[in-house]
This record gives structure tokens, C-alpha cells and sequence, in this order.
């Protein structure tokens, strides 16, 4: 990336010329992007991020005095925003025992509809014991996060968390039972 290629550039986009600006984009993009990810770790909103800064450049080109190189007045407008922005909007994490297990795609074949394999799923789960089906009703039937559906229950997240594991590990052991009694099967 040459830095005279920036200043040209920038001198351009002073004198009027906005179509310039896309010269600055082209070479910046990828790593305002990276810098992005590396704030968030999430690739959409690293480009909306990066898409802010390149706003942010393009009306604060005039305050860039050239006595640094044009990357580091980027990098240092980028990293500020990107900062201001993860306070504004915090990243929001999520533990992976709080995600739901995808389902089994393989169980859907044979011609079976959606809502059948729904009405079996939901006759497997009324077979479990009443501690385990409650926590399973209130995480994936509506849809609570694990502190909702503690709080609902009236134990710790940490209880929720091992009923909704033995949950899975009892519907495991009986779907097939159940598929097969339904006749149910892959084809």
C-alpha cells in the first residue's frame, strides 16, 4: 500500500474530487475489516464497522495533517471508533451449554412432514419425568434463556443446565423407539 497513492488521494477528495475516496476504500477495506473482527468476532458487524470508520475518514480527511502516515491517522480514528462502539453496544456472549443442539436432520427423512416430526418430538418430551420436561418446555418450546426458565423453575441456572443434558440423553435413548412405533424410519 503506497503511501503516496494516499495522499494523492486524500489531496483529490480535499480539492473536490469524492470520487477519489474509492481509491482510499479499495486499499483500507480488508484490514479496517480485520481490525473490526478482531473488536468483535463477528464478521457482519466488523463490516458495518468498518463501513462507520470509512464515514467517519471521509468527513475528517481535512483534520489529517500528513505528518504521520495516512494508516496510523486511520487505524488510530478506526480503533477509537470500534472502542466507542463495543462500550455502546456491548458484545453479547453466549455459553454453548445455552445452545440449543441442532437437530438431527437424518430423523426428517422418509417423506415425514415437519409438523409430524414436531408432534412426535413434543409426545417423546411429555414422556420424560416432570423436572426434566419443564426445563425442556421452557428453554425450546418457549424459547426462555437458561435465567429465565431458573427463575421460572425456581432453581439454579446451574439445575436448569443438568436436566435439560439428561433431557436430551433420555429423548436420544426413546426417539428411535418412538420413530420406530410411529413407523417413523429412514428410508
Amino acid at each position: 500500500m503506497s503511501a503516496a497513492e494516499d495522499r494523492a488521494d486524500v489531496e483529490s477528495v480535499l480539492l473536490g474530487d469524492a470520487s477519489a475516496f474509492e481509491g482510499i476504500v479499495r486499499r483500507w477495506q480488508g484490514p479496517l475489516v480485520n481490525l473490526a473482527w478482531r473488536f468483535c468476532r463477528d464478521r457482519g458487524r466488523a463490516e458495518e464497522m468498518a463501513q462507520e470508520a470509512f464515514l467517519r475518514v471521509y468527513r475528517a480527511l481535512k483534520t489529517w495533517r500528513g505528518d504521520s502516515a495516512f494508516s496510523t491517522w486511520l487505524f488510530a480514528l478506526a480503533t477509537n471508533l470500534y472502542r466507542t462502539e463495543l462500550r455502546r453496544v456491548p458484545m453479547v456472549t453466549v455459553s454453548l451449554d445455552e445452545i440449543a443442539e441442532p437437530m438431527d436432520t437424518r430423523a426428517v427423512k422418509g417423506g415425514i412432514e415437519e409438523e409430524q416430526g414436531n408432534q412426535i418430538v413434543r409426545a417423546a418430551v411429555l414422556t420424560l419425568p416432570a423436572k426434566y420436561r419443564d426445563a425442556v418446555v421452557l428453554f425450546y418450546f418457549h424459547e426462555m434463556d437458561m435465567t429465565q426458565a431458573a427463575r421460572s423453575l425456581r432453581v439454579p441456572e446451574g439445575t436448569v443446565k443438568v436436566r435439560l443434558f439428561r433431557a436430551r440423553e433420555i429423548l436420544r435413548s426413546k426417539l428411535p423407539r418412538i420413530l420406530a412405533a410411529s413407523h417413523w424410519k429412514e428410508t
